[in-house]
């Protein structure tokens, strides 16, 4: 969502950390040039102005001009300031109350309210181990509540039993009491939208709030919205009473305005962000990490916690095992291709990389998008066993037959073939015997210089167990990665060398069949 804005900062940006010295001058010229960035974005008018102005006010002083490097100050003040905008800390959704704690879910109609309420459950009941009642209070759309029944159904929630000719308040009344009874921790109250604001409909949410009682009302609004969501969050607040924002669609291509003005606007904290249709694709909305992610430097923790999230640890360990022994046949190929799709495929993971993200732009013009996994994984699909077991038994004509099961061609086997090729031979040497390996080395060095300990899998040493990082652990990473020079524009990698621009340009070993760009790892010969 923030691709554009992120793009037009960091060219921005990159032109002043590059000088000596700046004078005021400079400052407000890349000022004029970030305001006009932000009014572009949809950001709010008087968002954009008080922002440049605390922008401006503390970079053209004596902090900045005493400053060794003034480029890289105005930076972090940008980034400061980009997090206090967005709202200082993550703020979650607050359970500290008595049981049953009555969530009220309001908004208009499509932002994906009902949709929300069930990922919110399942959250709940998965990460938080809370017994959860969701209850439709939609009388008016047809088959909302069927639609909320199916859904529970899906995640494994209990949701409230239908009665035909109840009001929405009554629903919400027996919710509360069935919760109450059900020992429920939590109840989920999905409310009715319209199409745009109207009288009965503010009515109706406020006769629902006071027999209910709830501890967290939330509005689901939809981020492609731009403004008028800020105008919708207002509205509401003044008449119902907000108490956070659910924004959804965050992974569309909308210019990120409302998530940038909201929080300055309303004063109420975005407590969770919408990346996709899948129910485990919610995530708490954090300040720091958005903004690191807006100004090129990668999220290192959101990266951490997806590969928790979607790794399999069983099967991590058992690669690390065949990693220390040198092997890496063609199903392991296919395993880490899926991983790498359940993560957000190429692009969502460079977008975490720090010093990353101008390598997207790269890679699409060089035809490197995630459809390329789908085709790799479909060809490796096409082989027999013994086939993926030892690709050396692929001559011409099981070639052919592959390339037809896969809709492919004998190009594109042969791509496939010379990159596991590399691969397995990189494996060879980071699996290989001398002080522990050049993985466990490598690893070792990241982890180190990171604060992390434990080992993992086979290996040894290194890097930690990620399903049992401990959530604290997890927030002071970021702070761990930023000393490190991790989260920096134009800091290195710890562990893999200190070389400036993230991990762009390192070393020489390049992926076949992933383009010409495609960074590899540093210190590996030349494939001769």
């Amino acid at each position: 969502m923030f691709e554009n804005l992120q793009d037009r900062l960091g060219s921005i940006l990159n032109g002043l950390t590059g000088r000596g010295a700046l004078s005021e001058a400079d400052v407000s010229a890349a000022l004029r040039e970030v305001r006009r960035a932000l009014l572009e974005a949809d950001v709010a008018l008087d968002v954009v102005r008080s922002f440049t102005d605390r922008v401006r006010e503390k970079a053209v002083g004596a902090e900045i001009l005493k400053s060794i490097k003034p480029g890289q100050m105005v930076v972090k003040i940008v980034h400061d300031e980009l997090i206090e905008m967005l709202g200082g800390e993550g703020v979650g959704i607050d359970l500290h109350a008595a049981a049953p704690v009555v969530v009220m879910m309001v908004g208009l109609q499509g932002s994906g309210k009902t949709t929300t309420s069930a990922k919110i459950a399942h959250r709940l009941s998965t990460r938080e181990k809370k017994k959860v009642l969701m209850a439709s209070l939609d009388t008016r759309r047809p088959a909302a509540q069927e639609q909320l029944r199916q859904l529970g159904a899906q995640a494994n929630i209990d949701t409230l039993p239908v009665i035909s000719g109840q009001s929405p308040t009554d629903i919400a009344a027996r919710a509360v009491q069935a919760a109450r009874l059900g020992g429920h921790d939590v109840v989920i109250l999905d409310t009715a939208g319209r199409t745009h604001i109207d009288e009965p409909l503010m009515v109706e949410m406020a006769d629902i709030k006071k027999r209910s009682n709830p501890h967290e009302i939330l509005l689901v609004a939809d981020s492609l919205t731009g403004q008028d969501a800020v105008n919708l969050a207002r509205s509401f607040d003044e008449r119902v009473g907000i108490t956070g924002l659910v924004l959804t669609r965050m992974d569309g291509d909308g210019r990120g305005g409302a998530a940038l003005s909201m929080r300055a606007v309303t004063g109420k904290p975005i407590k969770l962000i919408g990346v996709g249709e899948k129910m485990s694709e919610l995530e708490e909305f954090h300040p720091r990490r958005i903004a690191d992610r807006i100004l090129g430097m990668g999220d290192i923790v959101s990266l951490v916690e997806r590969a928790a999230e979607n790794i399999d640890a069983e099967k991590a360990a058992a690669m690390a095992a065949k990693m220390a022994k040198g092997k890496f046949d063609l199903d392991d190929l296919a395993d880490q291709l899926r991983q790498m799709q359940k993560m957000g495929g190429m692009g969502g993971i460079m977008g975490m990389m720090p010093g990353m993200a101008g390598m997207k732009d790269k890679m699409a013009a060089a035809g490197l998008d995630d459809k390329l996994f789908g085709r790799q994984i479909a060809i490796i699909q096409s082989m027999t066993k013994a086939e993926r077991t030892n690709p050396d038994l692929l001559k011409h004509s099981r070639k052919k037959r592959i390339a037809a099961g896969s809709g492919t061609d004998a190009a594109a086997i042969n791509k496939l073939l010379k990159m596991h090729r590399q691969m397995a031979d990189m494996m060879k040497m980071m699996g290989g015997k001398g002080k522990g390996g050049m993985m466990k080395q490598m690893m070792g060095g990241l982890a180190g210089k990171m604060g992390l300990g434990g080992g993992m899998g086979g290996m040894g040493g290194g890097m930690p167990d990620l399903s049992n990082i401990d959530p604290r652990q997890l927030e002071a990473l970021q702070k761990q990665a930023e000393a490190a020079g991790l989260g920096k524009p134009g800091g290195g990698m710890p562990g893999l060398g200190g070389m400036p621009g993230g991990l762009s340009g390192l070393g020489s070993a390049k992926l076949p069949g992933l383009g010409g760009g495609f960074p590899g790892l540093p210190g590996l010969p030349k494939k001769k």
